[in-house]
């Protein structure tokens, strides 16, 4: 028997990325909104955590890792850190609102 992992949905979509090019992917025809999720979530448990929280389905999802970078910053050197945030297109039509 299969195990899987019951994770809550506000565990999985740690918050959205509400930047210039996120904005730009909400307006497309299939709109596209980007989430930061932890870095042992797959596709299938986004695809859930979307249903769960928001009440929409997922057409698609894709996930991007993020890596560290070095920085300097003051004459200290140290990392930024490395994220993964997944990228969820929606049906036409569908919207979320974060505000």
């Amino acid at each position: 028997m299969a195990r899987r992992n019951l994770i809550s949905s506000n565990v999985i979509l740690i918050k959205p990325r509400i930047t210039e090019k996120a904005a730009f992917l909400t307006e497309k025809e299939n709109p596209t909104y980007t989430f930061e999720v932890p870095a042992k979530v797959n596709k299938i448990q986004v695809k859930r955590a979307i249903k769960e929280k928001y009440n929409l389905v997922a057409l698609r999802v894709n996930i991007v890792n993020l890596p560290k970078k070095n920085v300097l910053v003051r004459g200290k050197r140290g990392t930024t850190a490395g994220i993964k945030k997944a990228l969820v297109t929606l049906a036409k039509g569908s919207q979320i609102d974060f505000i």
